[in-house]
């Protein structure tokens, strides 16, 4: 009825005073191909012969991929194996990078510690990297892949130094914490780009990349102020900034 349907149609937009429309199907195993030939009138001399309408070739190929057992996505197209791994991986070190935020977050809430303004700084970062995590997770479901969790390491308790004192050293780390997570990013778009998903580059370069480069820049700027206050009363302000900082936002 389909097949029928189609041709009827085909013939409405052909028949006219000048016009002829002579549909042939092919009766043969393949009922969706139809070889229509149209030819004008004496009086205009365009000729429109062998279109060839064949609607369901295409969806035949899609239709093999279509999974029937149930253990398999019904919804994964054209995802690679080394993009559903390389997303496991990048969700792994933004929980690893939570985790550490979250430690600096309770070390810095201690009452004999008592700054204010890092502890709640890095509270944020922590569930920050957290729904970056979250949010890996609902594309690889989305993309029909299977979200695979790691372990966790358990980071540092302390983070008093020496020389530096606990500000100063507690934000390098945080500065090298959000660099390695930008070079995991770009190894995650550069699989991306190897097996050739534009929609996994896209969502890396929209979501992620951009924020990470600011976040870079900010924690640069912390380190470079913290380096010029010492380990002292400037400490203090420098925290005080931070918790303004909050406030405004």
């Amino acid at each position: 009825m389909l097949l029928k349907a189609a041709v009827n149609a085909n013939a409405s937009l052909f028949n006219s005073e000048n016009t002829r429309l002579v549909p042939l199907l092919q009766r043969g195993t393949k009922l969706d191909r139809i070889s229509v030939s149209a030819t004008k009138g004496s009086n205009n001399n365009r000729v429109l012969t062998g279109v060839l309408f064949e609607p369901f070739e295409e969806v035949k190929k899609e239709l093999d991929l279509v999974p029937i057992v149930p253990q398999d996505s019904l919804a994964r197209h054209k995802f690679h194996v080394d993009s559903e791994s390389a997303i496991n991986e990048q969700i792994n070190v933004e929980y690893n990078v939570s985790y550490v935020y979250h430690a600096m977050y309770a070390y810095f809430d201690r009452d004999n510690v008592a700054l204010k303004g890092l502890a709640k700084f890095f509270k944020e970062s922590s569930e920050e990297e957290r729904g970056h995590a979250e949010k890996l997770m609902e594309y690889q479901n989305q993309r029909g892949g299977k979200v695979k969790l790691q372990s966790i390491v358990m980071p540092l308790s302390e983070f008093d130094h020496a020389d530096k004192g606990d500000a100063l050293h507690a934000m390098e780390l945080a500065l090298s914490l959000e660099k390695l997570t930008n070079e995991k990013l770009l190894n995650l778009h550069n699989v991306a780009s190897k097996t050739g998903d534009v929609n996994l580059a896209d969502f890396v370069e929209s979501e992620f990349l951009g924020e990470q480069v600011e976040a870079i820049k900010k924690i640069s700027e912390y380190v470079a102020q913290l380096r010029r206050v010492g380990k002292g009363h400037g400490v203090w302000h420098f925290d005080q900034m931070l918790l303004n900082e909050a406030a405004a936002a």
